[in-house]
């Protein structure tokens, strides 16, 4: 039974209360001071008084020492970060400490950086002890006490005159985060089209911006037929959205659309392995609709227009079938060649309407889209597509500096043949087992109408996967804060 849509949107999540402390000296209870692995560590002036030796604790990766002083009433954690630790090094070392030693921060906790440390430095330790608060277990009973967070308090002591600053933005990126945590975990059942149509519209009314829905029937009056097709076969209705953020004087207008196929069966072309895993193939939606509550939030001087095609590709009498010729918004015909191919139909319809009725400067789609993905990059990078120098470069530095990679994958017309259709004026599908992400890349390119600036994530591998955070595959949030530093770049 699906849990209530608002037990489960928190778009203003409370969490922990962030100060900052210009008295360390005098704070009680837990203190964390991270510090990067030398063999004569340098301690934060205020705790001079500390002396470990570097055989117990040199700030090595992924290392800790706890100190309790029952004197003055403080428990030190010392967390060793390794040399030189990036973004993403950083952020861990801190999730990891709200995920698995929760009770050390039931009294609150002050937060110490030293000077040399970069403002970077704060806002992903910051970031960390947010996602760190993340749990799983949505639909578990269990008379286990949970941390109420919302009752600690995180000090912070810095010499960072922006330290409020800082914190408040890494807050409110990791609180949008949670949020595509959030969408990508839970299950089919609850997050359906409809669920983050809801969710879309109450984001858009406690963040400022604007939501328009079309529903099945709506969609039919736009010719939005192959975005209709792929829904056929479900008995869940189909949810277009168009979110719009508009602030006053924008640097630019940056277009974004996100994959939202809410679970995949593969449709008559079903799925033989790993269907359990395909609630997550919403992954581009949820980092679109997170990215979207991180600009209003922070409101960022760029107008955004994000389209996100919402469906369920399952199976019945109703279903589209292999061989079938569909239509487009575009006004191209498209020959089904696999069913399973269907997140690159919803695009292609997403794309073209965005171009032809906004205009964007630029746009940027999201999507969990192919195994071929995985197979070239594994699961620590995203395939990148296109033709836009700038843009390319620009988002590789925005995702290097995060650790949310992506590496560019040619869209050379030689592959062009391999979408070309002797029935329709496309396939949807090559069927060889070759060159998958490439393929279906250039089949959302046709309907891009040759926008100069146009760029296609496919985050297959990226978007859900294993960690230490828990014992099952589970999301990764990845592409909201790449799309977000992007943007803060421009």
């Amino acid at each position: 039974m699906p849990v209530p849509f608002d037990l489960l949107f928190t778009p203003f999540q409370k969490n922990m209360k962030i100060s900052i402390d210009r008295l360390p000296q005098n704070h009680k209870g837990l203190i964390l001071l991270p510090f990067e692995e030398s063999e004569s560590l340098r301690y934060p002036t205020d705790f001079q008084n500390l002396k470990i030796s570097s055989v117990l604790f040199s700030g090595k990766k992924d290392t800790q020492f706890l100190l309790e002083d029952s004197a003055s009433e403080r428990t030190y954690l010392l967390i060793g970060l390794g040399k030189n630790p990036d973004y993403k090094t950083i952020q861990t070392a801190f999730r990891r400490l709200t995920a698995k030693q929760s009770r050390l921060f039931e009294k609150g906790a002050l937060l110490a950086i030293q000077e040399e440390m970069k403002d970077s430095f704060l806002e992903a330790a910051v970031s960390g002890l947010y996602l760190g608060t993340y749990r799983l277990g949505h639909f578990k009973k269990t008379e286990e006490p949970k941390l109420d967070w919302e009752n600690v308090s995180l000090r912070i002591s810095s010499s960072s005159e922006d330290a409020e600053k800082i914190a408040e933005r890494a807050s409110k990126i990791a609180n949008a985060q949670l949020q595509v945590f959030n969408l990508v975990d839970l299950p089919s059942n609850t997050v359906t089209p409809e669920y983050l149509s809801d969710w879309a519209r109450n984001a858009g009314k406690t963040f400022g911006f604007e939501v328009k829905v079309l529903g099945r029937a709506e969609a039919k009056e736009q010719h939005l037929d192959a975005f209709l097709a792929v829904s056929q076969g479900s008995h869940r209705e189909p949810q277009f959205i168009i979110a719009q953020y508009n602030p006053e004087n924008p640097k630019k207008h940056i277009g974004l659309v996100g994959k939202g196929v809410t679970f995949d069966t593969g449709g008559l072309n079903i799925k033989t392995a790993g269907m359990v895993h395909m609630k997550c193939d919403m992954g581009g939606a949820a980092a679109v609709l997170g990215a979207m509550q991180a600009i209003a939030d922070l409101k960022l001087p760029v107008k955004v227009t994000a389209i996100v095609p919402c469906v369920e590709n399952s199976v019945d009498n109703q279903a589209f079938l292999p061989s079938d010729v569909i239509g487009s918004y575009a006004g191209k015909t498209i020959e089904i060649i696999d069913t399973d191919a269907e997140g690159r139909l919803i695009l292609a319809d997403g794309l073209s309407y965005l171009i032809k009725n906004h205009q964007p400067d630029t746009v940027i789609d999201l999507a969990t889209l192919t195994g071929s993905t995985v197979g070239t990059f594994g699961y620590e990078c995203a395939a990148l597509f296109t033709n836009d120098i700038d843009l390319s470069q620009n988002l590789q530095k925005s995702g290097e500096s995060i650790g949310e990679r992506v590496w560019p994958l040619p869209l050379w017309d030689v592959y062009q043949p391999e979408i070309e259709s002797e029935i329709a004026d496309l396939k949807n599908y090559h069927g060889k087992p070759f060159a998958g992400a490439i393929v279906a890349a250039k089949f959302l390119e046709a309907f891009t109408e040759n926008h100069g600036s146009w760029a296609h994530i496919d985050i297959a591998g990226t978007a859900f996967g294993d960690s230490e955070f828990a014992k099952t595959k589970h999301a990764t949030g990845f592409g909201m804060h790449l799309l977000l530093n992007l943007l803060e770049k421009i």
